[in-house]
């Protein structure tokens, strides 16, 4: 894939012939619907492309161009909506997220710092979740834990993680859980630790750290990496199938508010693929969803059900997950320079850690990726996790092939230019999170990283300097599936203080678009069905209040989404 640029020009080029000016080229008949009236950004081709109509039938587009062409395929039933001046995009494709886990963040207590919530202190998360348990006795009676999501210590007034002491104040009684909001570590009351077998005698599992008081061996409540599985196990045992079909609903719900037609399963469980073939079945599922199991856990699930290339009724299995360290924020991704201050009690050499200690482990979970023609996405955030991963996809490669495999590196934030290089010779397509600048760029700069590295995080513009393409992603729950907000960072890399964090890799509105459109198509083996406004492709499409592409682009996080539709069906309307 060393010529991705060019191949996918020519396939856009290809692909708008069909966007005709007459409709004698596609659609004969009646149409279901006709868009005009407002700005029409196909997004087909290298610059902005207009039209001033776009028609659909029978959930695909028909017909793009002008409108007097448009208007022969109107007859009494055709739905004529006009925008009013409104911008008309391609539905938003999610390039990284856990939309079952979106559920979860809908559904529990909200520990967002603001400006997406309140939990800005440690009273404040008390407060907060002593609020939402008494909302909800019955989901605790069910669960048998009290759940908050979303606690940043980066934003906290205390600058540190709760501690099980502190999450008693809410419950001696239920053991209760606040996920961090990067979802690598966690904090457990004291009867949390207690049903998660937790003790003073419980060894720090592999990848993971169960953090301790000062001077003593007994836990203090924060879990870092695979030390979370012990609590989560705990509480995600007791969600039964309807729980499971009810957080896939909420999530769902979040993403089509923010304009997505396409969702992303990250990190799935065979329990909830299972989950989404029944929904599946049911017709349950009202926008498509892409998974992609874990290789480690799902081995034998993906052995036994493969991937499957087109959706059914809106589901299904892509390829396969791997992660490799943990989060920047956190402190847990594997750097191979130190961070700027290390966590309390690391020394001052401290790199993060890997998720898996032997390489050659991760080698051979590429391999059985490339052996089985699986798509292989895995998260990568420090950069000797990149190391290792570029290391491993090249022995794959080599032994298996590498033709047109779009192996996709999730996050690459710390990624160097000598990695890039790599890269773009392996073809691993870089899926960025430029959030981060926003939300955690200036605890980065002046935390994790120090100034030069963190002005580098997510380096899009260092690998459009290499004609690579990158896909831009949200990885919800960590941050709310806002496609806005994506943009917004991707274009502004504007920090919560105001700093610019790395002002030369800003790039415009629109390569940020084609970043969560058609990249993100192209990413997913979708591009012949989704990403621009083509003849032939779904009738995917989100309706913005205003076209991106010419307000001021820090206003673009202010954009409102008005409407999302699914193949010509409204999933979401303002």
């Amino acid at each position: 894939m060393n010529s991705t640029l060019s191949f996918l020009a020519i396939l856009l080029l290809v692909a708008s012939c069909g966007t005709s000016s007459d409709p004698s080229t596609g659609h004969t008949g009646i149409a279901d619907a006709i868009y005009f009236g407002g700005d029409i950004l196909t997004m087909a081709g290298d610059s902005a492309q207009y039209a001033e109509a776009v028609v659909v039938d029978s959930g695909r587009i028909v017909f793009v161009g002008a409108m007097p062409d448009a208007l022969k395929l109107q007859g009494d039933s055709t739905v004529m909506h006009d925008l009013q001046g409104k911008t008309l995009l391609p539905g938003f494709i999610d390039a990284h997220g856990h939309l079952w886990m979106s559920g979860i963040q809908a559904l529990a207590a909200n520990l967002l710092p603001a400006p997406d919530g309140r939990g800005n202190d440690i009273a404040a998360l008390i407060a907060i979740t002593n609020e939402w348990k008494d909302r909800n006795a019955a989901v605790i009676e069910k669960t048998g834990w009290i759940v908050g999501f979303g606690y940043d210590e980066a934003q906290l007034k205390e600058n540190r993680h709760p501690t099980a002491a502190e999450l008693d104040q809410v419950s001696t009684e239920f053991p209760v859980l606040f996920l961090h909001q990067s979802g690598h570590l966690a904090a457990v009351n004291s009867k949390g630790l207690e049903v998660s077998g937790i003790t003073a005698a419980t060894p720090d599992p592999a990848g993971g750290v169960i953090q301790r008081k000062k001077g003593s061996q007994e836990p203090n409540g924060v879990l870092e990496e695979t030390a979370v599985f012990a609590a989560a196990a705990s509480l995600l045992g007791k969600v039964d199938d309807k729980g499971n079909e009810a957080l896939i609903i909420a999530g769902q719900k979040a993403y089509s508010k923010y304009g997505f037609t396409t969702a992303q399963e990250g990190r799935a469980t065979s329990v909830v693929c299972d989950t989404y073939k029944r929904m599946s079945d049911a017709g349950s599922l009202f926008m498509d969803v892409y998974a992609y199991p874990d290789i480690q856990m799902g081995l034998d699930y993906m052995k036994a059900n493969g991937v499957q290339a087109d959706y059914r009724n809106h589901f299904r299995v892509a390829g396969v997950k791997l992660s490799l360290d943990g989060s920047p924020s956190g402190k847990t991704a594997w750097l191979t320079k130190p961070y700027k201050v290390p966590p309390p009690g690391m020394p001052k050499d401290y790199r993060g850690y890997p998720a898996i200690p032997d390489p050659a482990d991760i080698q051979a979970h590429v391999a059985e990726a490339f052996k089985n023609n699986w798509q292989i996405i895995t998260h990568c955030n420090g950069d000797a996790s990149a190391d290792e991963y570029i290391k491993a996809v090249s022995m794959a490669a080599g032994q298996y092939g590498n033709d047109d495999r779009r192996t996709v590196m999730i996050h690459a934030q710390t990624v160097r230019e000598d990695q890039l290089d790599s890269m773009k010779a392996l073809g691993i397509i870089p899926s960025f999170f430029s959030m981060h600048t926003y939300y955690w760029g200036d605890w980065h700069r002046d935390e994790t990283l120090g100034k030069e590295r963190a002005y580098r995080i997510s380096p899009t513009v260092s690998a459009l300097e290499r004609n690579m393409i990158f896909t831009e992603h949200h990885d919800a729950p960590v941050a709310f599936p806002d496609a806005l907000r994506v943009l917004h960072s991707t274009v502004n890399r504007v920090s919560r203080s105001g700093d610019v964090i790395g002002p030369d890799q800003r790039v415009s509105a629109y390569i940020a678009l084609r970043s969560i459109t058609a990249w993100a198509a192209y990413q997913a083996f979708e591009e012949e069905m989704k990403g621009t406004l083509t003849v032939g492709k779904l009738a995917d499409l989100v309706i913005l209040d205003k076209n991106p592409l010419k307000i001021d682009p820090i206003a673009i996080s202010d954009l409102t989404v008005l409407e999302t539709i699914k193949e010509g069906k409204t999933i979401y309307k303002r």
